[in-house]
C-alpha cells in the first residue's frame, strides 16, 4: 500500500495546482480589467497635485503628503506605516532675487537657486558675469588666464531641452554639469549661472552634481534673460550680476517614506516590491514627477485589497521620500530592512511621468528578463513590450540594485517629461490621464504576477557579483553624475564590498 496511495493521490494534486493556477490567473485578469476601469487614480493626484502641491521634502507640503498617502492606504483597508530615515542637510528656498547691472544697464532677471546652494549676505552676492559659452574645458582655457575667472559668476549656456531631444537630453545636461561645477571649483568662481534649457521664461532646478555636498552658488537663469546677458557680453558690456539668495535650514533631519503591505499565504516572508517617490521639486506641483506615479501604487494596492486577491508572495508598497536630493528614502529604505533585504524577491520602481511603458530596464539581470516576458503576457495587447538590460542610476531602484537584489525601472516613452522636468509646468493638466490607466494595468499584472510565479529563478546577488556589474556596465560615470560614486566607493553606500 506504500506505493499505491502516491500514486492514487497524483490526480488529486494534480488537479489541486491546476486549480490554484487557474485562480491566480483569474486574480490576474480582473486586476487588470478592475485597473483599466474608472477608478480613483485621477481623482487622487489631482488631490495631491492640486490641493498639496510641490512636495520638497522637509517642508510641510511634504508631510502632508506623507499623511495624505496613509491615510489612502488605510481608507483602502491597506495596512501601512510611516518609516523614518535621515536626511543630511534641510534645504529650502524662502526667497531669491538678481539684478543684472553696470553704470548704463540694470535689469532684473528671474532666477532659481540649485538644491543645496548656501544663502548669501542679506546684501547679496555681487560679481562680474564671464561669458563662459557652454561650459568646456577648451572655453575655460581660453579665457582663464592670469587667474581671470577666480570671483567671477560664470554664465553657461544650455542647449535647448524639449519633448524632441527628450530624456537622453536630460541626461547630457547632468552629465555636461559635473565637468562644469569641478572646473567653477577649481578656478575658484565665485558661483554659476546656468542659462535654462527650457524656453518661454521657464525655470526648473535639479541636483548639483555634488549633491548635499555642493559648495558652490548655483543658479538657473531664465533662458531669455541669460540670453540677453550673453549679448550685452558679447557686444563688450562688462556686467556684474548681484543674487540675494535666502534659503531655510542647513542641519539633518527625519523624513518619512510610506510603507504598506499586503501579506502572501504561501511565502510570506518573501517580497515584491513596488516604489515611487512622494517628494518632488517646489516649482510646479510635481504631477509628471512623481504624483502620478504615487497615485498609481496607490490604486494598485487599493485594487488588490479591494478584489480581495491574496497573492502567494508578500506585495510591499513603497512611497519613496528624499529622492530629489540623493534617493535617501530608497537608500533609508534598504537600511531600515538591511536584515530582510535576502528575502526581497524584486524591487521595481517607475518614474518617468505617464509616457507609454515599453518593458522594463532589468538593470543588469538577464536570469529574471525571462519571467518578467511572462508576467506581461496577460497585458500583451499593451505592448509590445522588450526588457532593457542596461542598468538605470537615478532613480530609487538604484539602492536596491546595489545591494544586490533584482530590480525593475519602467521604460517609458518621453512624452512630455523632459519639457516639464522639475520645472514650474509640472502640473495636473500635463498628465496623459488615459495612459496613466493603462500604465496602471501594465504594473499590476507585473508585480502580481511576479508575486504569483510558482519559483523564483534568480537570488541576491553578492558582492562580487554587484562588484562586476558596476564593472561591466561602467556605471561609475553615471554614479558620478548624480553624486553616488564616492560613497560606493567608501563603502558607505551598497552592499559591503
Amino acid at each position: 500500500m506504500k506505493k499505491i496511495i502516491p500514486l492514487l493521490l497524483i490526480p488529486t494534486l494534480l488537479i489541486n495546482a491546476a486549480y490554484a493556477t487557474s485562480i491566480f490567473n483569474s486574480d490576474i485578469e480582473n486586476l487588470i480589467t478592475t485597473l483599466k476601469a474608472p477608478t480613483p487614480i485621477i481623482s487622487d493626484l489631482k488631490q495631491l497635485t492640486d490641493e498639496i502641491g510641490g512636495r520638497l521634502t522637509g517642508t510641510q507640503a511634504n508631510k502632508k503628503s506623507v499623511n495624505w498617502a496613509l491615510k489612502k492606504f488605510h481608507e483602502a483597508g491597506v495596512t501601512a506605516k510611516k518609516e523614518p530615515f535621515t536626511m543630511p542637510r534641510a534645504w529650502s528656498e524662502k526667497t531669491i532675487s538678481a539684478k543684472v547691472f553696470n553704470r548704463q544697464i540694470n535689469f532684473s532677471p528671474r532666477i532659481v537657486a540649485m538644491p543645496f546652494t548656501k544663502k548669501t549676505h542679506y546684501r547679496g552676492l555681487t560679481a562680474i558675469i564671464v561669458n563662459l559659452n557652454k561650459g568646456t574645458e577648451s572655453d575655460f582655457e581660453k579665457v582663464n588666464t592670469d587667474l581671470y575667472l577666480k570671483d567671477k559668476w560664470l554664465l553657461i549656456e544650455t542647449d535647448i531641452l524639449d519633448d524632441k531631444i527628450g530624456i537622453n537630453g536630460l541626461f547630457q545636461e547632468y552629465t555636461n554639469a559635473v565637468t562644469i561645477e569641478e572646473r567653477a571649483l577649481a578656478v575658484e568662481a565665485t558661483g554659476i549661472i546656468y542659462m535654462s534649457s527650457r524656453p518661454k521664461n521657464l525655470l526648473y532646478r535639479h541636483l548639483p552634481s555634488s549633491g548635499v555636498d555642493n559648495k558652490l552658488p548655483i543658479v538657473v537663469m531664465e533662458r531669455e534673460s541669460a540670453q540677453r546677458t550673453q549679448r550685452l557680453i558679447n557686444s563688450g558690456e562688462s556686467l556684474k550680476l548681484t543674487a540675494q539668495i535666502n534659503i531655510l535650514g542647513e542641519k539633518s533631519y527625519q523624513a518619512n517614506n510610506v510603507v504598506a503591505e499586503i501579506t502572501g499565504d504561501t511565502f510570506p516572508e518573501q517580497i515584491v516590491l513596488i516604489g515611487a517617490h512622494i517628494d518632488s521639486f517646489d516649482l510646479g506641483t510635481g504631477a509628471l514627477d512623481n504624483g502620478a506615479n504615487v497615485s498609481l501604487v496607490i490604486d494598485l494596492a487599493r485594487q488588490i485589497k479591494k478584489l480581495g486577491i491574496v497573492p502567494k508572495r508578500t506585495i510591499r508598497f513603497v512611497l519613496f521620500n528624499g529622492e530629489e536630493q540623493g534617493m535617501y528614502g530608497s537608500w533609508g529604505y534598504t537600511q531600515t530592512h538591511i536584515d530582510e533585504l535576502d528575502n526581497h524577491v524584486l524591487a521595481a520602481t517607475i518614474d518617468i511621468g505617464t509616457g507609454a511603458i515599453s518593458g522594463f530596464f532589468i538593470n543588469g539581470r538577464e536570469e529574471i528578463k525571462a519571467s518578467v516576458d511572462s508576467v506581461l503576457h496577460p497585458v500583451a495587447e499593451l505592448g509590445p513590450f522588450s526588457q532593457v538590460i542596461d542598468p538605470v542610476v537615478g532613480t530609487d531602484n538604484y539602492d536596491f540594485m546595489m545591494q544586490g537584489i533584482a530590480n525593475l525601472v519602467a521604460n517609458q516613452a518621453n512624452a512630455n517629461y523632459a519639457s516639464n522636468y522639475h520645472a514650474q509646468s509640472d502640473t495636473f493638466d500635463k498628465v496623459d490621464q488615459q495612459q496613466l490607466k493603462i500604465n496602471s494595468a501594465i504594473m499590476g499584472a507585473t508585480i502580481l504576477g511576479i508575486a504569483n510565479l510558482d519559483e523564483i529563478q534568480w537570488q541576491r546577488q553578492t558582492a562580487e557579483q554587484v562588484v562586476e556589474m558596476v564593472e561591466k556596465f561602467n556605471i561609475e560615470q553615471a554614479m558620478k553624475t548624480f553624486g553616488l560614486q564616492q560613497s560606493w566607493r567608501d563603502n558607505k553606500r551598497g552592499i559591503q564590498h
